[in-house]
């Protein structure tokens, strides 16, 4: 198990190369433990900006990637399963010659982790579990997915962003917080519909990870806001009685991106877990 701490990277801006037939965009900055941040939908890398505030050059190498069909990443038209993406990402790991790495997922992002731990386990040293649904789609989802999709492609991203706005944060927060409601509405109105339409219909058929939860050795952090309304703290409880080695932080006063919510008790969180999964690791 090595890591290489190293950044060739542009550190002015985003980077990009092709993997797998796509070109991928993305910021690689800091140097130590190397961190992989996966975004969720309808976004982009930018999300996790105040986590790569916090971390790079402090010990830890962030490696934020934009999802193929998001952000500056090509953007491919008809179905996106979740385990292209991670095809996708283990590819861009290749390019930067890292072996293993911790593992941060949202939503979309953390079925996208899963679904690296199911195809690369020996990659992953540590997975943190944001505001993930472990569960397979149901008949009703897979239904709603596909009229979404359909939408996205006949009307774009700007009546669902700002019908979905207050949702993926509270209300609460959407109106204090006005910088990262603008923030979260700009990623939201600039997600590529074909893209977003192509995702939609590949969660449709995302597979059941739950057989997998029992089998994840690597240290594993559950968060979830308090008021996420699309994947509640029960959610994270369930996942945390299958996952062997897990804890679970509910984090007050957010929804379903606490770490835009509330970016500070959730950089502390995802810091004080990083330094466990970083000494477990020394200790091998």
């Amino acid at each position: 198990m090595t890591y290489q701490t190293t950044n060739t990277a542009n550190h002015d801006g985003p980077d990009t190369v092709s993997v797998r037939g796509v070109r991928v965009g993305y910021t690689d900055r800091g140097a130590g433990c190397p961190v992989l941040f996966i975004h969720g939908h309808p976004f982009d890398r930018t999300m996790w900006d105040p986590q790569v505030k916090a971390l790079a050059g402090r010990g830890y190498r962030t490696i934020v990637p934009d999802l193929r069909g998001y952000g500056r990443s090509t953007v491919v038209p008809g179905i996106t399963f979740l385990d292209s993406f991670a095809r996708d990402l283990a590819a861009l790991l290749d390019h930067l010659g890292l072996d293993v790495v911790n593992v941060v997922g949202l939503s979309m992002g953390g079925q996208v982790a899963l679904e690296m731990y199911r195809l690369f386990p020996d990659r992953i040293d540590s997975l943190a579990l944001v505001a993930t649904n472990p569960l397979p789609e149901t008949e009703e989802g897979r239904a709603s997915r596909r009229r979404l999709a359909d939408r996205f492609r006949k009307e774009g991203m700007r009546g669902y962003a700002d019908e979905m706005l207050v949702g993926m944060m509270t209300a609460e927060n959407v109106h204090d917080l006005p910088e990262v409601a603008d923030h979260v509405r700009s990623m939201m109105y600039a997600s590529p519909p074909e893209g977003a339409a192509a995702a939609q219909l590949g969660r449709a058929e995302r597979p059941d990870h739950v057989p997998l939860l029992k089998r994840i050795s690597a240290p594993t952090l559950l968060m979830v806001g308090r008021h996420d309304g699309f994947t509640p703290p029960e959610g994270a409880e369930l996942m945390h009685v299958r996952i062997p080695d897990s804890i679970v932080e509910i984090i007050e006063g957010a929804g379903h991106l606490p770490n835009l919510e509330r970016p500070e008790r959730f950089n502390e969180l995802l810091r004080r877990f990083l330094e466990r999964a970083r000494t477990r690791t020394r200790a091998l």
